[in-house]
């Protein structure tokens, strides 16, 4: 019998991709569901991506593209960092991925030892976990309160920064909350860790889908941070697998010569479409569908609240609502399984995102439009009564 290694059976279980195939079953055999469940948008490509990933592959440019991606698209994302979101960079430090996940994949093996301690707010994108472990290291959950809107703090690196901690790995605006980091707390937080030794690794992959205020990135704070992006959730590609990272100078040969080892290239069609992303008509329904989603989150914000789901810190991003159920159960994911076959409405346990609030809470996503998200409610409230 072959033996497996042991990160398989400590890696963690996605229960968000398991509910997501329990409603996919029962949808399969008639039944309506409406899913509030998988982090996915209801928006796909614009059309101008669509036509020019379509023009790329008529042309025949479907070979390899030079590991770091593009140069074409290494420019315009720098540009887009400048011009959008506050920071501007050198094109020769952006690094294009096979989606975000191909990012974060490069930025652990490229800063983590076997043995290395990596910090993370409870809750948090589960996943996160899966990549430090791959490469060899450990997490620690730090439990975070609606006082800290869910996520760290610098009081949290001063009380649970150890021996093997090597670094942090944060989101703002964050998965499963919708919270982003507040700038001085994040700029103080930046610092602890870097006078430390440390290195911040920061996932901006909802930044520009930001609600309140102008979104900013972590790089107009500190240069030396590494920065994780997608172009699945603002850009509405999740199928496409492309993303990229922005890195310190010093860091883009060795973690380009393990993209070539490892992925050879991010997809090149995509890469070609994702060109179309930063035209200006582009960028203007993207900005449509960025107002689309935050209508929805103030629809949703307080339907929940209004049948007993409490809401503990508004979302300022994103498209998820971090509920507190304990009105309704203590387990939610009993509570999951009871709404997805009674009410026909499947969102996300707790128990994905650490045990620190995993029974009492679930993550509501509005990435379906605004009539489902009403009918959503309807059945609930029916259901819950």
């Amino acid at each position: 019998m072959t033996v497996l290694a042991a990160r398989t059976r400590d890696t963690v279980t996605f229960h968000a991709v398991e509910l997501f195939k329990e409603a996919y079953g029962l949808q399969q055999a008639g039944i309506d569901i409406i899913s509030l469940g998988i982090g996915e948008p209801d928006f796909t490509a614009a059309p101008q991506v669509v036509a020019a990933m379509e023009r790329a592959a008529h042309r025949g440019l479907s070979g390899y593209s030079a590991p770091a991606g593009l140069p074409a698209l290494r420019e315009a994302i720098a540009e887009f960092y400048g011009k959008h979101l506050g920071a501007p960079v050198d094109a020769s430090r952006v690094i294009v991925t096979s989606g975000a996940s191909g990012a974060l994949l490069l930025a652990a093996m490229a800063l983590v030892n076997p043995g290395d301690e990596v910090l993370m707010p409870d809750p948090c994108y589960p996943a996160n976990r899966n990549f430090i472990s791959a490469a060899g290291g450990t997490t620690r959950m730090i439990p975070t309160s609606a006082e800290t809107r869910f996520q760290l703090c610098p009081e949290h690196i001063d009380a649970n920064w150890g021996p093997n901690t090597r670094g942090v790995l944060i989101a703002s605006p964050s998965n499963p909350t919708g919270t982003s980091i507040p700038r001085a707390v994040l700029t103080r937080l930046i610092e602890q860790v870097h006078a430390r030794q440390g290195f911040v690794m920061m996932d901006e992959i909802y930044l520009a889908l930001t609600y309140e205020g102008t979104p900013r990135s972590a790089l107009a704070i500190d240069d030396n941070v590494i920065i994780l992006n997608s172009f699945s959730k603002y850009f509405h590609m999740t199928g496409w697998r492309l993303g990229w990272m922005i890195v310190p100078s010093q860091l883009v040969a060795p973690i380009e010569k393990m993209a070539a080892s490892l992925a050879i290239c991010a997809p090149t069609l995509a890469q070609h479409g994702a060109l179309a992303c930063f035209e200006p008509a582009t960028m203007k329904i993207f900005e449509d569908r960025r107002a689309a989603f935050a209508q929805r989150r103030d629809f949703l914000v307080p339907a929940l609240e209004e049948i007993g789901i409490r809401v503990p810190v508004k979302p300022d991003g994103a498209f998820y609502v971090y509920g507190d159920i304990s009105a309704h159960s203590m387990d939610s994911s009993a509570f999951s399984s009871s709404i997805l076959h009674g009410a026909r409405v499947a969102a996300v346990p707790g128990l994905d995102f650490g045990p620190a609030h995993a029974g009492h809470t679930m993550r509501f996503a509005y990435t379906t439009g605004l009539d489902r998200l009403q009918e959503a409610m309807h059945r609930l409230k029916t259901y819950l009564a």
